[in-house]
This record gives structure tokens, C-alpha cells and sequence, in this order.
């Protein structure tokens, strides 16, 4: 005979409510075989789950199922005398369903992937679940599009994780429903906010070009966007971003600066292609003549691009022989110069150009040349004799020497850094540049003689003397 305290105690670890199909019961594993689990429920009755609701389960699931765990079944048939068919799969659909509903009380946001999709949206599992994502709660699909673009709007998403809200759970009716629009927002300041935290100043992202402005362009780096200056997109100068990138490009950045008070990144493309000025020596060298394409004046001179990327100083000392107050009276902005190389400062990104160390002789065979490969790109619209004629024209005009010019000729010959004058792109005769040519030359002459035969002082240290100290942006 059992003794009191014995059968209480007894009582208290068996259930002797009869379950009802739907119930929620917790129980202890007693055996795991091949044609199933046995299950210990403190009834009469012991839970048997079957082989087929087993296989419903994950793999990893079911290797966690040991002897003397206790696990949740779900009552499914109570009609069998010695036991009762219970699952652990619809014990496990029913956890999905609970927490389902805590996500809709808490308008908590989680991803989803979408796996399918049909006319009416998209189709996302929780869990054991199947939810569905009505299209008009699709941030995809807007509003205007026909069938054809609609469908291929939901084909772009199937694998896609996206952020959702439940927004609808009925478990009678086997019914969840989720949003994207009203998850996209929240999702997007929460990403953002992760996201600036884990952005530090150097470090090197991938992202998308999302926009084009004026004043430079925006990149998605994944759910925050940063901004790289038109400065900081090349390092030549662009007038607009479109010369250099288009919405959509997949480009590297460099982050430059990160303010988490305004949530701003500032970035830099130009960090990330190679910089002209590091092999800047083994293109140029002191003395050598080079095209330059005026880009600014300014107080103290005036700026030529020498290729992409690197402009160098046209001071104003070296524009001209005579005094020079204001460099657009020599250049103006836009006219291509001949000009030769004075300085060149790698380390601080500077390069020296001068106007007036220029020869008169190589100024007249620049702008043959030039003139030469101008008429060689227009169309042909005069025959071969023709253009030969007028060749030998321009020829004999550049290099025809008068009592004028001949001893300004002879001076500039003698001392080619010496030979200074200012040179008008809109020139577009011979006779002009021999003009110029002559007046310079005339010039020099008259200030050697001046100096006893003594050649006027090296121009590298009148720029020491006058160039200020900021004068090449790098």
C-alpha cells in the first residue's frame, strides 16, 4: 500500500486530465528508435511521435533529441488505448505561431528571405511558417507599373532578404501576413546607426553610386549613404560627376571623416586610383617643354594643366620679360600655352611652368605643328597641290627672316631661356607670331647688351623670391 505522502507526491507528477487534440504538453524523452520517439506526458498513456513527423524536422533537430530531455508535443490523436500520437513538429509550427504574435504586439522588425512569389505578392517562411507579403506592402512595387514589370520587379526578389513587420496573425485561418514599407524606414535608420559604428576614419568600403548632385555624388555603402566631393572624385578637375561615374557604378571609397552626432560620411574616391603626382619624376624633368591648358588665374599667376591631375604655377615673374601685374593680360582662361618646366617639387605636389623661358623659334614650330595636325583633322575640302601650296605658305611666312628680325633672331638663338614674350592662342597667322617674335626678340637683345654681356639672373630664383608660399593645390 502506497503510503500518504508517497500518493501525493505521485499525484502531484501525473496529469489525470484527459488531453484533447490541440494540446500543448511538456515531457520527458524515454526512448528514441527507429520508428520513433516514446515520450513520458505523467498520464496513464505514454506520447508516441512517428517516424513521419520526425522526418519533418530539420536534421540538426533531430540529432538534439536525447533520452531524458524534456521536449513540447502537440496532442494529435487520442483514440489509441495504450498511447497517444503526439508531434513535435506541430509542437514546434505552434512556438512559430506564438512568437508571430508577440512580433505583431512589439512591432519588432526581423528579415525575411522571399522564396516564391504570385500575382497577388510575395511568399517568406518563419519558422515553420509561410507568411505572405502583400505587393502593395512591397517596397519593389510601385505604383504605374503594368503585369510584365510587376512580375519582373517580384523575380528580383525571390533569395532577397528584406526587413519586415508582421502585421496580421490568425491562426484559425493559417494566416500571417507581413509589410516591407512599414518595416523599410525603421529598418534603414536602424542599419544606418549600426552601420556609422562600425565606420571608421580609414577604412576602404565598396558600395553603389546612388545619386548625382552639382557638388558631388552620393554612395550606398549598404544601408547609409556618404558623400565624396566633386574634389575628391578624381584627381583631375571635373566640371560635373558625370564625366567620371553614373548612378548605378560600383565603386571603392575611402572614408575620410565620420560625424555620428549628423550621421554624415565623407568619403573619397581619388584616394582610391593612383595618384599622378608619385611617379610625377618619371615624366618630367627640368627644361622640358610641355602643352599646358590655362584652368585659372589668379593673383599671383596663373595655373596650367599639364595632364589630368597635375597643374603647375605660371607665376606671374614668368609669364613675360616686362612687368606683369595681372596674369590675364598675358593667358586668359581655356588657351593652350607652350610652356617649359622651371620646378619640380614632388613631395609637395608643385610643378614651376614658365611662359617667357620659351624661344621664339619654338613657338613658331609648336604652332606649325599645331596648325599642321588642326588641318590634318578637319576634312578634306581642298586638293592635295592645295594643301601643299598653303603649307609651303606658312612655311616660308614663319621662317622668313627681314634687317628686321634678324638680330632678334640671332639673340634667341644664343640664349633660348632668355627669349620672352607673351604668346596669343587666338593668333592665327604666321605674320602675327613672326611679329611677336620680332618685338620679343628685339627685347632680349636690347637687355643683354644692357648687362654687359652678362645674361639676365636665373629665373628659378626670382620665383624663390616671389612666389608665395601656397601656390599649387595638390
Amino acid at each position: 500500500m502506497i503510503e500518504d505522502t508517497n500518493f501525493e507526491e505521485f499525484l502531484e507528477t501525473h496529469d489525470y486530465e484527459l488531453p484533447q487534440v490541440g494540446d500543448i504538453r511538456k515531457g520527458i524523452i524515454v526512448a528514441v528508435t527507429q520508428q520513433g520517439v516514446i515520450v513520458d506526458l505523467g498520464l496513464k498513456r505514454d506520447g508516441i511521435v512517428p517516424s513521419t513527423d520526425l522526418s519533418k524536422l530539420e536534421p540538426e533537430e533531430r540529432a538534439e533529441l536525447r533520452v531524458n530531455d524534456e521536449i513540447s508535443i502537440y496532442v494529435m490523436n487520442t483514440e489509441a488505448p495504450d498511447s497517444l500520437q503526439v508531434s513535435i513538429y506541430l509542437a514546434k509550427m505552434n512556438q512559430d505561431w506564438i512568437e508571430a504574435e508577440e512580433l505583431m504586439q512589439t512591432g519588432d522588425i526581423f528579415e525575411g528571405e522571399v522564396i516564391g512569389y504570385n500575382k497577388g505578392g510575395a511568399i517568406v517562411p518563419y519558422g515553420r511558417l509561410r507568411g505572405f507579403i502583400p505587393a502593395s506592402h512591397l517596397a519593389a512595387l510601385t505604383r504605374g507599373l503594368n503585369d510584365r514589370q510587376r512580375q519582373q520587379k517580384l523575380a528580383k526578389l525571390r533569395g532577397q532578404k528584406i526587413p519586415l513587420k508582421v502585421i496580421e496573425v490568425d491562426r484559425h485561418r493559417r494566416r500571417l501576413v507581413f509589410s516591407q514599407r512599414d518595416a523599410q524606414k525603421e529598418w534603414d535608420e536602424l542599419q544606418k546607426g549600426e552601420l556609422l559604428d562600425r565606420i571608421q576614419e580609414g577604412d576602404v568600403l565598396h558600395g553603389r553610386v546612388s545619386g548625382l548632385r552639382d557638388f558631388g555624388i552620393f554612395v550606398d555603402l549598404g544601408g547609409v549613404d556618404g558623400l565624396v566631393h566633386i574634389s575628391e572624385l578624381a584627381w583631375h578637375r571635373i566640371d560635373h560627376p558625370r564625366e567620371v561615374v553614373k548612378v548605378g557604378d560600383e565603386v571603392d571609397v575611402y572614408v575620410m571623416k565620420v560625424d555620428r552626432d549628423d550621421q554624415r560620411i565623407s568619403l573619397s574616391r581619388k584616394k582610391m586610383l593612383p595618384n599622378p603626382w608619385d611617379s610625377i619624376e618619371q615624366r618630367y624633368h627640368m627644361n622640358q617643354l610641355v602643352e599646358g591648358y590655362i584652368t585659372r588665374i589668379v593673383d599671383y599667376g596663373a595655373f596650367a594643366e599639364i595632364e589630368p591631375g597635375v597643374e603647375g604655377l605660371l607665376h606671374l615673374s614668368q609669364l613675360s620679360r616686362g612687368q606683369v601685374e595681372n596674369a590675364g593680360e598675358v593667358v586668359k582662361e581655356g588657351e593652350t600655352h607652350l610652356l617649359r618646366v622651371v620646378s619640380i617639387e614632388k613631395d609637395r605636389q608643385r610643378i614651376g611652368l614658365s611662359l617667357r623661358q620659351v624661344s621664339a623659334n619654338e613657338q613658331i614650330e609648336w604652332m606649325s605643328r599645331k596648325q599642321a595636325e588642326a588641318a590634318a583633322a578637319a576634312p578634306a575640302e581642298t586638293s592635295v597641290a592645295e594643301d601643299t601650296a598653303v603649307a609651303d605658305q606658312v612655311e616660308e611666312e614663319a621662317t622668313a627672316v627681314t634687317p628686321e628680325t634678324e638680330g632678334a633672331m640671332d639673340t634667341a638663338a644664343m640664349d633660348v631661356t632668355e627669349a620672352d614674350f607673351p604668346v596669343d592662342m587666338e593668333m592665327e597667322s604666321a605674320d602675327d607670331l613672326a611679329e611677336f617674335a620680332a618685338d620679343a626678340g628685339t627685347a632680349d637683345a636690347e637687355t643683354f647688351d644692357e648687362a654687359d654681356d652678362e645674361p639676365v639672373a636665373e629665373t628659378e630664383s626670382v620665383i624663390e623670391e616671389t612666389e608665395p608660399q601656397e601656390v599649387v593645390e595638390s
